[in-house]
């Protein structure tokens, strides 16, 4: 079971709700990942409109978790501002925080974010920031009243998967008792199950679903990835050797003269 501020939720697997061709793709990918968190960016164009409306009512419907994100803020006041329409809008004080400081590679601006996070724990908001994998931040982070750290393995909607396994592996090292979810960067089934066998605790993805040929087969092959690289991690994996070690004893063999 895994434990995000105090809620234990079962799936380690959060889905993105962005970009899917059509909602009944979005529901039935929902349902076939088995995931009990989806994200939702608040756009303020949105806010009241019919078609806003309709789409939440959408989601409600689907009585998961909703965990809304700042998606698109480039400041720490734009990122605080649509965190408190969010929270009034779904009625909940969980916040996937994002303060973007590059606008080719979406990389998040971390002093913004651990400013901003550090604004929004005092409101009382449960913040889930999208961080990069740097040690320092996470400190930082933590420090600002984070319970949660959400480091990308690549840019946002790359589909490139890890691209630095060590700094990875480090970050989870470093914070044995903290949940980590991989975010950002995701774009095959594999690549979910290689940072759930490196220890973290849950993957979140949108794209790698949402843009697939099929996003419904997609979601159940990322839900059966995930749950697998978390088992291989706790069975406790074979580590790699320089030789080849023979599975079938040698002493006690035939001998044919």
């Amino acid at each position: 079971m895994l434990k995000l501020y105090d809620v234990d939720i079962s799936s380690r697997l959060l889905l993105g709700t962005a970009q899917y061709p059509s909602p009944a793709t979005l529901m039935d990918a929902i349902k076939a990942s088995q995931t009990e968190i989806i994200t939702v960016s608040l756009r303020r164009e949105m806010s009241g409109s019919k078609s806003g409306d309709g789409f939440w009512g959408l989601l409600r419907s689907l009585e998961l978790r909703v965990l809304p994100n700042t998606a698109g803020c480039h400041t720490v006041k734009e990122a605080v501002l649509t965190a408190q329409m969010a929270r009034d809008v779904f009625s909940t004080d969980w916040i996937k925080l994002e303060v973007i400081g590059n606008h080719d590679t979406l990389q998040p601006d971390v002093f913004a974010l651990v400013e901003a996070a550090r604004i929004l724990a005092k409101d009382g908001f449960k913040v889930f920031p999208y961080t990069t994998d740097d040690l320092v931040v996470a400190e930082r982070l933590l420090e600002a009243g984070c319970d949660v750290l959400m480091p990308w393995c690549a840019p946002i909607g790359s589909a490139m998967g890890p691209l630095n396994v060590h700094a990875l592996r480090s970050i989870r090292g470093h914070f044995p008792g903290v949940p980590i979810i991989v975010d950002a960067g995701i774009g095959r089934p594999s690549h979910a199950a290689a940072v759930m066998e490196l220890g973290f605790d849950a993957v979140l993805l949108n794209t790698a679903v949402a843009k697939a040929g099929n996003p419904v087969s997609m979601a159940s092959a990322f839900a059966k990835a995930v749950g697998a690289g978390y088992q291989a991690h706790h069975a406790v994996m074979l580590e790699p050797r320089d030789l080849a070690v023979p599975s079938t004893p040698v002493i006690g063999k035939a001998v044919f003269t």
